[in-house]
């Protein structure tokens, strides 16, 4: 089985993985094969530059060029989830495994704002204004190497709307891999 997790800043892809990875699952994410050409670029590896890579690997190699590297890596033998799928583009490239599955995350965009106050990550926008202005920037794309959440949203298989507690999540991913294990 194939999942992978889209959503907005702070909406809580990274916990849905960990806690995937916590039942036994691989994880991974697109950045991955971000990261790797940000280091062999002998560039910091911050949201910027994360986000320039990404559109300069995209414009390289073509709109699914994240999710073709990771293809090329995860085992089929495994359940494997990936973090942050930013592209409708990436989502083709994953659809090509019949055991792939999209899951989108959800929340109000004011929690999201305290949610990231509160996680303090390095990156994450300082003030509510630079933060209203990153989610703009990423949820449409100005060509096929950018981020687009809108679009890549439209695509999801499954909803998951993280507006309550961390066990109230916990409790809905324990529902949906019970699910997902009846069809492995």
């Amino acid at each position: 089985m194939l999942l992978a997790v889209t959503g907005r800043n702070a909406a809580g892809k990274t916990t849905i993985v960990e806690w995937f990875v916590n039942q036994g699952w691989n994880g991974c994410s697109c950045s991955d094969a971000i990261r790797h050409w940000l280091r062999e670029n002998n560039q910091k590896i911050n949201r910027e530059n994360l986000t320039q890579g990404g559109r300069t690997l995209r414009s390289q190699g073509g709109p699914g060029i994240l999710a073709e590297l990771l293809l090329e890596r995860i085992s089929p033998e495994h359940p494997t989830i990936i973090d942050s799928i930013r592209t409708p583009d990436e989502v083709h490239a994953l659809r090509q495994r019949d055991d792939f599955l999209l899951i989108e995350v959800t929340v109000p965009i004011d929690l999201r704002w305290e949610r990231m106050q509160q996680r303090a990550r390095e990156g994450d926008p300082l003030d509510y204004a630079a933060f209203l202005n990153q989610e703009e920037v990423e949820a449409i794309a100005e060509n096929p190497s950018g981020q687009a959440l809108v679009a890549t949203a439209e695509l999801s298989d499954i909803l998951i709307i993280n507006d309550g507690t961390l066990q109230e999540l916990h409790e809905s991913l324990q529902i949906l891999l019970k699910t997902v294990d009846s069809k492995l």
